[in-house]
């Protein structure tokens, strides 16, 4: 099979979840002897990545993924005469949209890589409510072209595949859930005596996105703190100024950013336990992330946390602050868990479980 990938997640934002999750395929396509693979991407006109894919003549901005006039001239303008000339049988996009514009060939199948519908669902941040309207139209346009002339649709979780079904309930004979693959941390930890961590502390990752839902969770911790001054200080991977004005001094409150994948590491194992209190997750990256390392967990009800978690994970709903404030204070009680079965359940979202999965829906398209 000659497979196009669409690469441009992957050279703009390698670390970001997105661009990792597209690095994942390319290996996956790669470890597949049926498989011939073709990059397809946009870079500046010097990027080394041009040396590997297919780009256009005209150089684009690195961190220009997003931008309108880009994608157009890319999925419009280039895309479906690159894969015609390339001989590309089947094409995978993978950042919620980004399948070719115009008339689908006939012989050629359509893969749609979906991670969410947070674009179409939710009030997402931007820079002004004027490119907040421009988005919220072109990502309605561009996700609704693109499932409609997929042949599949993978999505990274069951709450996922259902929330795709209520928006477009035509694509539900092609959806498919490929859970995202988490590798695990490799070397040893990084050093972080220089973020000046307490002993013991709990840990949050992603303040920007309201669904995150940092603030109402920052507010629950702080009255836990009042009732009990044994609730550990809280570390937040983000930045401080994503919360209102009144939260980001508050004592006990810690924020870390530009961290590397050692220093992360270390945090996660680290941390007396990571909470996740997203009112929608798509997957859950951090989750794993954070089991892979031993790190016991609790996670808000009502998205993709509720599978991707350990069963016997604390749970919490994202909008009951007393019912939160009491498990917090019943936690910071409690002695360390065993490491063990939390590593295990990790390791289902591993190399090898992804690999599987991935093969048997490259197979159905053969």
């Amino acid at each position: 099979m000659r497979i196009g990938l669409d690469y441009r997640p992957a050279t703009s934002y390698p670390n970001s979840g997105i661009g990792r999750q597209t690095l994942a395929l390319e290996a996956a396509l790669r470890a597949n002897p049926a498989v011939q693979l073709q990059l397809f991407t946009v870079a500046p006109e010097d990027h080394r990545i041009r040396r590997k894919a297919h780009c256009p003549r005209w150089g684009s901005p690195l961190q220009g993924l997003h931008r309108l006039p880009i994608r157009l001239k890319f999925e419009a303008g280039f895309l479906p005469g690159a894969l015609r000339e390339a001989g590309i049988e089947t094409y995978i996009a993978n950042f919620n949209m980004g399948l070719p514009l115009g008339r689908k060939p006939e012989g050629l199948k359509y893969v749609l890589q979906l991670h969410d519908l947070f674009q179409l669902t939710l009030t997402n941040a931007h820079g002004s409510q004027l490119k907040a309207r421009v988005y919220g139209y072109t990502d309605k346009l561009s996700i609704g072209w693109s499932v409609k002339v997929a042949d599949r649709v993978w999505v990274p979780s069951q709450y996922t595949a259902d929330e795709l079904v209520k928006l477009f309930p035509q694509a539900r004979d092609k959806v498919r859930v490929l859970p995202n693959l988490v590798l695990p941390f490799s070397g040893e930890p990084g050093d972080i005596s220089s973020l000046q961590l307490p002993a013991r502390y709990w840990l949050a990752v992603g303040t920007r996105e309201p669904r995150k839902n940092i603030p109402w969770f920052v507010s629950a911790w702080q009255q836990a703190r009042q009732q009990n001054p044994d609730t550990p200080e809280l570390v937040l991977v983000g930045a401080r100024e994503h919360l209102p004005s009144a939260q980001q001094h508050l004592h006990g409150l810690h924020f870390v950013s530009d961290l590397s994948d050692a220093q992360l590491q270390a945090l996660y194992a680290g941390a007396a336990r990571l909470w996740q209190p997203s009112y929608a997750e798509g997957f859950g990256l951090p989750v794993i992330e954070a089991l892979g390392l031993g790190t016991p967990v609790a996670v808000a009800t009502g998205s993709a946390l509720d599978e991707i978690t350990p069963a016997d994970s604390p749970r919490f709903s994202p909008t009951d602050t007393p019912a939160l404030v009491a498990l917090m204070t019943r936690l910071a009680a409690e002695p360390a868990v065993d490491a063990g079965p939390l590593k295990a359940w990790a390791q289902g979202y591993g190399e090898a479980a992804y690999r599987r999965r991935f093969d048997e829906l490259l197979e159905e398209l053969r």
